[in-house]
């Protein structure tokens, strides 16, 4: 009876970790709305120097399997490749050609170097390299 019971809790203990470990993304949440940058990993200058203007904004397309918006500045658009949450940008098309500061780089440049994503408790994404937060985030339009 003992080995048992040791058996049918270790099972339930297995089951425990594995649904733990495997965090379940909901991808449907992505095309729902337009992203609004709110943080970007960036050293050397602050955030609100990079961007005094217009945040940079992505939107994803899951029929076309492309992403488009504004970089701060200019209008971007890019392939994508996503599974489960593993996420990667192809290199951005043509833009337009306007100065902004260099916000606009560092936007596009993080982007390369995205592999993966999740939702954070209130809902907003984050793009990451392995488990570094990269960029952040929120919602603000309703598509």
């Amino acid at each position: 009876m003992r080995k048992i019971i040791l058996f049918l809790t270790s099972i339930l203990a297995f089951s425990l970790v594995s649904c733990i470990s495997k965090k379940q993304i909901n991808q449907d949440n992505l095309y729902k709305t337009t992203w609004e940058l709110e943080y970007i990993l960036e050293p050397q200058t602050p955030f609100n120097d990079l961007y005094p203007n217009k945040k940079p904004e992505i939107s994803f397309n899951n029929s076309t399997n492309k992403v488009e918006g504004n970089n701060s500045c200019n209008g971007y658009s890019a392939d994508y490749i996503l599974k489960d949450n593993q996420l990667s940008f192809g290199e951005p098309g043509p833009t337009t050609m306007m100065y902004c500061g260099d916000g606009e780089k560092v936007f596009l440049d993080m982007m390369k170097k995205i592999n993966r994503f999740d939702f954070d408790q209130s809902g907003k994404l984050n793009l990451m390299v392995n488990e570094v937060l990269i960029m952040r985030f929120k919602s603000v339009e309703p598509h």
